[in-house]
């Protein structure tokens, strides 16, 4: 897996730091972006324009489990100090979606080119930043150990709508034995402002999933015979509510590509 270590140039550089600018330089990008950066926040993107930001806004507040807001930007300004000084949202993700009438038109690794002055950022909490609890407590992350992208998958659990914002919630699977699911529910719990504890355990058909192997966004994971599979709720969620709503115009991230902040993840935990 390619990780981003900080480096010494006089002053030290963050990881996060560093993974940004590999970004930029459409260097070191990994098929995922789980495990980069360690110790720092990652998150997901949802950028709209400006007289869709009111309702959006609103849709997060209504569904705080797979769109808990860390960040957002002033309209038509990329950066969003509070997550990183140098940060440029424009270029400092590892691949992005861009949307027209709910269909995914372009997958650029910048947006510079897309920038507009309506333009106004979302950053929303990522599964990435509990995991690195879950792997402190010795609980194997497959995805991880795979270097896969986390399988996500969209449910029959609908999101409460919001203006043109409405659509069912999307989920991210990590399979566990039965003891460590619970640990796992106990961990995940302490985060909330990264979509804290699962949704759901065990029985994907009760969510809607047809497949389990079959995931909608990102790789497929093996479920062992004695393990259950464990879903969170996810920040990809704004991508099908996207697409549903047949939004004109909207940027997100590619899934598992997400946007390494300078914020910690042990800074988000509530206990």
């Amino acid at each position: 897996m390619t990780v981003f270590a900080a480096v010494q140039q006089g002053d030290t550089v963050l990881a996060s730091v560093e993974a940004r600018r590999a970004c930029r330089n459409s260097s070191g990008m990994a098929p995922t972006t789980a495990g980069v950066a360690n110790g720092f926040v990652q998150g997901n993107l949802a950028i709209l324009p400006e007289k869709l930001a009111g309702a959006f806004h609103r849709f997060c507040q209504l569904n705080p489990k797979p769109c808990p807001i860390i960040g957002m930007s002033d309209v038509g300004d990329p950066r969003i100090p509070s997550l990183g000084l140098d940060l440029d949202i424009r270029t400092d993700v590892p691949r992005y979606r861009v949307w027209r009438d709910g269909e995914v038109a372009d997958e650029p690794t910048d947006i510079m080119n897309y920038w507009r002055d309506d333009l106004v950022t979302f950053v929303l909490g990522c599964s990435y930043s509990f995991e690195e609890a879950l792997l402190e407590d010795g609980l194997p992350i497959r995805h991880i150990e795979r270097n896969l992208r986390v399988p996500m998958y969209r449910t029959n659990i609908a999101c409460s709508p919001s203006g043109p914002f409405a659509g069912p919630m999307v989920v991210s699977m990590r399979p566990f034995k039965p003891a460590d699911a619970i640990r796992a529910v106990q961990i995940t719990s302490r985060f909330p402002s990264v979509h804290g504890a699962p949704v759901h355990l065990g029985h994907p058909h009760a969510i809607g999933i047809k497949d389990i192997a079959k995931p909608d966004y990102g790789d497929p994971v093996p479920v062992a015979d004695d393990e259950i599979p464990v879903f969170w709720a996810c920040g990809v969620t704004p991508q099908s509510v996207i697409a549903s709503a047949k939004l004109p115009f909207a940027i997100t991230h590619s899934p598992g590509l997400m946007l390494v902040t300078d914020l910690k993840n042990k800074a988000l935990a509530v206990l």
